[in-house]
């Protein structure tokens, strides 16, 4: 069984953007009544479908498969909400740590969250001077709860 374990922070400078370049990212969820969530995502040259189960704090379960793009696209136009997330994701590998840092466009532009997988709730992990405030627990900043409230419609007191 696949367990993600995952930390989400804002960003708070571009000092990432030093060091690495960002991968373009599309993607959609399938209307579902309850769990699982369903997700369709193209990044870069590749696609992937990706089961995500409900949150219990910082863990959940997730599956994921490579698809085809022609497949994904299909997907994405025919089977998913009318907003897409778009974003530039870049991936950096720093102090034995992997950060993806997602620069989100379109009605989310402005919105930068940097996230972390561990192996364990408790892990150690190094943290970079441009990571700001955790907003683990914050679904605002969930991206299938961004299709619905996108971050150009939230009030100062959301952000």
């Amino acid at each position: 069984m696949a367990t993600e374990i995952e930390r989400k922070f804002k960003v708070i400078s571009d000092e990432y953007k030093k060091i690495g370049k960002p991968l373009n990212c599309k993607q959609g969820y399938l209307d579902t009544q309850n769990e699982p969530l369903v997700r369709v995502r193209i990044m870069g040259e590749k696609a992937y479908l990706t089961l995500k189960g409900k949150n219990e704090g910082i863990r959940r379960l997730e599956f994921e498969y490579e698809i085809p793009v022609a497949d994904a696209n299909a997907l994405l136009s025919n089977f998913c909400s009318t907003t897409l997330i778009e974003k530039n994701r870049y991936i950096l590998s720093i102090e034995k740590t992997i950060w993806e840092v997602d620069e989100f466009l379109g009605e989310n532009a402005g919105l930068v969250v940097a996230e972390v997988e561990l192996t364990s709730e408790n892990a150690d992990f190094y943290k970079p001077s441009w990571i700001g405030k955790e907003v683990s627990q914050h679904t605002q900043y969930f991206n299938y709860k961004l299709v619905r409230h996108p971050y150009s419609k939230w009030k100062d007191s959301e952000k």
